[in-house]
């Protein structure tokens, strides 16, 4: 049994707030063989610099970048090791002071909090965070072995090297543990592949059916082929700044709160703890889930939940100062890797206590429109179409969601996402059935970053300044 001393629950307090200013992105492909990496990441950089209607010109604002935090999940993919000094090189920003992060699947929500730290501490005022993936120059099979070697090579690696069968068992636990229709998580296909259809970014956009996703291939049973996410190509950044400088760019800063938290890579292996609580629950209103884990020969969090994400989220909704998540936020971008890490994330960060997270999803409450009520949901999830239907080139993906929710509060969804020439510059054209997923009147979202099965992970929330 885990025991936190008071130390441990510390809730991080930054010197000064950090905001975060300009997104950057390209679209998302299976294959990019006419762009080298850095082309990629010259793109985001330039959409960060152009198109986000800053009040200083483009190398104006390059000449304010302090520092740069680079992520990347594997050199592997591309066969060049230290790829962030090459990027860096690219960009033009030698010879200023730049890392590299890898924490695997939440790299991109990791580079975010490392960028943060820079801001926060005083080592910059203004810092690049900019992530990619180049998963084209390998097989399929070969990128999912690379990916497969982020869990534990003495455990997981007996399940095949491939992560939705270390989902698997996750899921079927999950469904045994809580009563969950496999319809539940169909219905998170569903809703975040029809998202990705109104986003010129996106790679796997789609108007499917919960019928038509359980009647799928089975990749690793109960996970089926429209339930998992695909290995993508492309870059994403954002750009971070002290207060000071921030309003002196532009007009409508997002001011940013992150932290992580982690856990073991060895998911039948977690040691339990007791559940630390979020600002609006109780241990009485966890009684009840205590016996109910007793009788099954079950544990916090066992496979049902994820440590890393609840001990984020213990941080950041703190640090933000949110009482209750479900109340005060007004979208949400999970880690969507697989639609059952989806819906465990839910209970992780609060919008639903343990044990109810299908309510969050057939309430109708994570639509941008309550299917049921017709009225705005509660918090949408995944606006951005998530990992299963837009990306997940994995060191930008944190990244990118971040820079959406940043988006959403600004009032940009349309600008990005609804210009007919956003989608041609891509190859696309704009669905004649487009539609605004623009959020009304928002303050305040969340991006999770996510690790493997929940070894790393990084809660953000942005809010409207």
């Amino acid at each position: 049994m885990i025991e936190f001393a008071p130390g441990n629950l510390r809730i991080p307090k930054w010197t000064r707030p950090v905001y975060m200013v300009a997104a950057g992105t390209t679209d998302f492909r299976k294959r990019y063989p006419e762009k080298k990496l850095e082309e990629l990441t010259m793109m985001a950089f330039r959409m960060l610099l152009e198109e986000n209607d800053l009040k200083m010109d483009p190398l104006e604002v390059k000449g304010h970048i302090n520092f740069a935090c680079y992520g990347e999940f594997a050199d592997h993919f591309q066969d060049q090791l230290l790829c962030e000094a090459k990027v860096h090189d690219y960009l033009g920003l030698d010879p200023l002071g730049n890392v590299g992060i890898k924490t695997g699947g939440a790299t991109g929500g990791s580079t975010l909090l490392m960028g943060a730290t820079t801001i926060a501490s005083g080592l910059a005022d203004c810092s690049l965070v900019l992530g990619w993936e180049r998963m084209d120059e390998v097989t399929t099979w070969t990128g999912n072995y690379y990916i497969a070697t982020a869990a534990c090579k003495d455990f997981e690696t007996r399940l095949g090297r491939v992560y939705a069968s270390y989902y698997a068992p996750m899921a079927r636990r999950f469904q045994e543990m809580y009563q969950v229709d496999e319809r539940v998580r169909a219905e998170i296909a569903v809703r975040n592949r029809l998202n990705a259809y109104y986003s010129p970014f996106s790679q796997q956009p789609g108007k499917h059916t919960v019928e038509e996703v359980l009647k799928g291939d089975i990749l690793s049973d109960p996970l089926r082929f429209l339930e998992c996410c695909a290995m993508s190509v492309g870059s994403a950044g954002v750009l971070l700044c002290s207060e000071e400088l921030a309003y002196k760019m532009t007009d409508h800063p997002v001011r940013l709160y992150i932290a992580g938290g982690s856990h073991t890579l060895r998911t039948g292996d977690r040691r339990p703890m007791r559940i630390p609580l979020l600002p609006h629950e109780t241990e009485e209103g966890y009684r009840e889930l205590y016996q109910q884990m007793e009788k099954q020969d079950g544990r916090w969090p066992g496979f049902e939940s994820f440590g890393a994400t609840r001990f984020a989220a213990y941080q950041t909704l703190r640090m933000a100062g949110i009482q209750n998540p479900l109340n005060e936020l007004d979208l949400v971008e999970t880690h969507d890797a697989f639609t059952i890490s989806d819906l465990q994330t839910y209970g992780d960060v609060g919008l639903t206590l343990y044990g109810q997270e299908q309510s969050y999803v057939t309430s109708g409450e994570s639509y941008l429109v309550n299917p049921k009520t017709g009225k705005p949901g509660k918090c949408p999830a995944n606006l951005s179409g998530g990992l299963l239907g837009t990306m997940h080139a994995v060191g930008a993906t944190g990244i990118f969601q971040a820079g959406e929710v940043m988006w959403q509060l600004q009032g940009k969804y349309d600008k990005f996402h609804g210009d007919p020439k956003m989608w041609s510059r891509y190859g696309k054209k704009k669905p004649a059935d487009w539609k605004s997923l623009q959020v009304k009147n928002p303050k305040k979202g969340m991006a999770i970053s996510h690790a493997g099965v929940g070894s790393h992970v990084t809660v953000a929330v942005l809010e409207k300044a």
